[in-house]
């Protein structure tokens, strides 16, 4: 009998390489070691998950019994994988050994929280899975002031979603402008009009110096000056991959770890995906580029070697109030945007030196023009 499968953590890449396996491959055998009850849910959903009153039981798809009994896998919950051995091919699992064929890191990655002064650092809370969704619901529920450290995609959402819920929420981001790695501050402009018009109070080109304990809430302070009395403190100021059990094996590690074009790591029969892979020196925590991953793993471990080919990826920010897509490169190297401006809502295209559209954003309805300039895109490029 061949040795099986082993895959580390139980998030979207995991589960999306597991059906995908079981698309042409039914009867290999697949193990699955997580730290929580390994259910099934669509991550990017967290993000709504208080405007819609939702329970974490709301969120799951399948549970972890449910799922592993549908694709006929082996799921080991609530298990603490200690350490890897490359060279023996093992893992040590709540002081057990298990011995892997293949093994696959899809560690993720966690909520990184800025080293910031006071003693009330240590309740800054975090939603980066469903487990902390679990842990901070009823906390956050309870609040009526909540700060949001960061304004990327995520804290963007999270601060419109807890606005909608009828929260008085801050928004402290340190670049100029909303977004500010992926869109031009002339199109996060109305984003940020948005927010505003939701009741969120929307701080740039601050940050957050200090939480410390006060009364039975937290005193916030910023670089600026600023002070905020709030019931709770939220970080989003974004994802650091969970490289540990992959550095403490000697396996490269870099930002995320490290994977070639076959997202194999610098060890003998391991690969990485999803959040926590560093994939051509970059970090991809979106969805697109965790599809094209697992379609291409499960491919090779099924038998048939297959290079992960990265196109443009296409990027939905979920602000129901001001919804966004974009693709390409919005960010660095543009010679000049084109821009369209109307009743249905903006329309900005990206174009190299060379004259050629490099990338785009739409907002409000004319996102109805995202897939062709996407196609245009790909096209052209």
């Amino acid at each position: 009998m061949s040795l099986p499968i082993v895959i580390i953590g139980s998030g979207f890449a995991s589960y999306q390489l597991i059906k995908t396996i079981r698309r042409t491959n039914s009867d290999c055998l697949i193990h699955v070691f997580t730290n929580d009850s390994g259910d099934d849910y669509n991550k990017p959903d967290l993000s709504h998950v208080f405007s819609k009153q939702q329970n974490p039981e709301d969120v799951i798809t399948l549970s972890g019994g449910d799922f592993a009994e549908q694709y006929n896998v082996i799921l080991h919950t609530h298990a603490f994988v200690e350490s890897i051995d490359t060279e023996n091919q093992t893992i040590t699992v709540n002081g057990e050994l298990h011995t892997y064929g293949k093994l696959v890191l899809a560690t993720g990655s966690q909520t990184f929280i800025p080293p910031f002064h006071g003693d009330g650092c240590e309740d800054i809370l975090t939603l980066n899975s469903l487990k902390e969704f679990s842990g901070i619901q009823q906390k956050v529920l309870g609040s009526k002031k909540v700060l949001v450290v960061g304004g990327g995609l995520i804290g963007t959402e999270l601060a419109m979603d807890l606005a909608n819920s009828g929260k008085m929420v801050t928004l402290v981001e340190p670049n100029s402008h909303l977004l500010a790695n992926m869109i031009p501050d002339f199109i996060s402009l109305p984003l940020e009009k948005a927010c505003r018009e939701k009741g969120v109070t929307v701080t740039l080109s601050d940050c957050v110096q200090a939480v410390n304990k006060q009364d039975n809430g937290y005193r916030v302070t910023t670089t600026n000056g600023q002070s905020y009395l709030v019931d709770c403190v939220i970080s989003a100021a974004g994802l650091k991959p969970n490289t540990q059990l992959a550095r403490e094996a000697d396996i490269m590690v870099n930002r995320g770890v490290v994977v070639d074009s076959m997202l194999q790591t610098s060890a003998k029969n391991v690969y990485a995906l999803g959040d926590c892979a560093e994939i051509e020196g970059k970090v991809m925590a979106y969805l697109q580029p965790i599809l094209l991953s697992a379609n291409a793993l499960a491919k090779t471990l099924s038998g048939t070697e297959t290079a992960l080919v990265l196109p443009n990826m296409m990027v939905k920010v979920k602000t129901p109030h001001y919804p966004i897509q974009l693709a390409g490169n919005t960010s660095v190297e543009i010679e000049r945007w084109s821009v369209d401006i109307d009743t249905q809502g903006l329309c900005a295209k990206a174009y190299n030196a060379n004259n050629q559209l490099t990338g785009f954003v739409v907002t409000n309805e004319l996102i109805k023009n995202a897939f062709p300039l996407f196609r245009e895109i790909n096209t052209t490029n």
